[in-house]
């Protein structure tokens, strides 16, 4: 991973956090149409990363306001779904910062499968 993906996830944890501080706000506000671009935001940028767990969530966040909105009512059931958005998010950036950080030191790689060593087979 190159310093172009190091900077993107920079961004990607910049903009998250915005959005999700938002997400959580319209929330405390009950201002539905405030969920829908936000949670669109954070659905589309997890995504070009792949982290797709969180990009299900924010769908599901912004899918359920969307239809709220037609419907007049407060998505009060999303309440969990938006604190599960905050860890997930939080643990898959700490998973990226890990894969990315030049500090940790990884395994070398190996062949296919494991070594086998001599497990004293074929000794009297």
């Amino acid at each position: 991973m190159g310093p172009g993906f190091i900077r993107i996830l920079s961004y990607f944890k910049e903009d998250g956090v915005k959005s999700i501080a938002q997400i959580e706000q319209a929330m405390r506000d009950q201002n539905t149409t405030a969920l829908v671009l936000p949670a669109h935001t954070i659905k589309g940028e997890s995504r070009q990363l792949g982290a797709e767990p969180v990009a299900k969530i924010a769908e599901l966040i912004e899918t359920t306001a969307r239809l709220c909105i037609e419907t007049h009512r407060f998505p009060d059931e999303l309440v969990p779904h938006v604190v599960q958005l905050r860890t997930l998010f939080d643990q898959t950036v700490e998973l990226f910062e890990k894969a990315t950080n030049p500090l940790v030191q990884r395994s070398a790689p190996t062949g296919f499968g494991r070594k086998v060593s001599n497990q004293g087979f074929g000794r009297i």
